[in-house]
């Protein structure tokens, strides 16, 4: 949207329940997206072009995973001038998610907290509106990833079970696929981060997409999404494995745990993941110890805690080739994708 009608929107929409405004919005781009009013929130993408994992992204900004979780909105996301757009987390069977209220903004912190639980309605219906987006067929460059995950049903010992039925679905579909082993709303899914399971999950995904790269004659990259609540040696131990097991990338990071920044405010205690504002430093402090450990060409997206154009700038410092936003649109609005790029653009170019 432009400034103006964000502006306007904005007070109304935090009138509303979070989910309630979420949905709102989601249905409202789905409706309106392929209709003249999609000019109300079309811009025109800035032009910043990135090779990373045999990838060309349009510019450096992406859409973060969460917002869209059925991929019902790609072609509104690409309108507002997103170089990539990442949807999802998909499970292999739909799923209600936690019981409501699960989300929760903190605006004196630019902040929320979410306890969703990977609600989406399943992997089939995820894939069919993939399939029905508009944008890539027009010949708009987007780079599209779709984020999986294992069901809450699914015992720990079997998510990989999951992953695999995950990655076979969309991995026709997708430009590249990341594995998200970090939400804190799933029982025990951070358990994946650690050595053992990691392994046995990135081996298991390799050896399928050697398959699947042979059977569509195309090989798609994976990335990691992470978490930001981790130890030096864990932040170790997964450059190892990525490295190991020929992953592509790494996304740094998802939600945290940690409630530094928000004590006393009201939600502060809500169980969840905080994202926003408050993430920033940490995920920084990720992307940072990641980049000296893989070395200056392995791919790393940042994500966490940007609000403004110099938040995307300091992610790019830290390590990151490109940024993804989620807390900072809702708090900003979509003019946040396009300062962000310029921003990216006018950095890259000063080095």
């Amino acid at each position: 949207m432009p400034p103006l009608p964000y502006a306007l929107a904005r007070p109304v929409l935090f009138q509303l329940d979070a989910e309630a405004a979420h949905e709102l919005t989601i249905k409202g781009l789905e409706r309106l997206q392929h209709t003249p009013l999609e000019r109300v929130w079309s811009a025109r993408a800035v032009s910043d072009p990135v090779r990373l994992a045999g990838l060309t992204f349009p510019n450096r900004v992406g859409l973060a995973a969460g917002l869209d979780k059925n991929a019902r909105c790609i072609d509104a996301w690409a309108a507002m001038g997103f170089g990539f757009v990442e949807v999802g987390t998909v499970t292999p069977l739909p799923q209600p998610g936690n019981p409501r209220p699960r989300m929760f903004r903190l605006p004196a912190a630019h902040a929320l907290i979410n306890r969703m639980g990977f609600n989406n309605d399943g992997l089939e219906a995820f894939v069919a509106n993939v399939r029905r987006s508009r944008v890539r067929a027009s010949g708009q460059p987007l780079v599209l990833g779709l984020n999986i995950g294992k069901n809450a049903a699914t015992p720990i010992e079997n998510a990989t079970n999951d992953y695999l039925l995950g990655l076979r679905g969309v991995y026709p579909h997708a430009d590249y696929v990341t594995i998200n082993i970090s939400s804190p709303n799933t029982k025990n899914l951070r358990s994946l981060q650690d050595d053992a399971a990691l392994d046995a999950l990135l081996r298991a995904l390799a050896t399928q997409r050697d398959a699947l790269a042979a059977e569509h004659a195309r090989r798609v990259p994976l990335f990691l999404k992470i978490a930001p609540d981790l130890q030096h040696d864990q932040v170790h131990a997964i450059a190892q494995a990525l490295q190991r097991h020929g992953m592509d990338g790494v996304i740094a990071t998802n939600t945290t745990i940690s409630r530094e920044g928000v004590h006393g405010l009201p939600h502060a205690e809500e169980t969840g993941g905080l994202s926003g504002a408050p993430v920033r430093q940490a995920s920084n402090a990720i992307i940072h110890q990641l980049r000296a450990l893989l070395g200056p060409d392995f791919p790393i997206i940042g994500v966490g805690g940007i609000l403004t154009a110099r938040d995307a700038v300091e992610k790019l410092r830290a390590g990151a080739d490109v940024v993804q936003i989620y807390t900072g649109l809702i708090y900003r609005g979509p003019t946040l994708a396009l300062q962000a790029a310029r921003a990216l653009r006018d950095a890259k170019r000063q080095r």
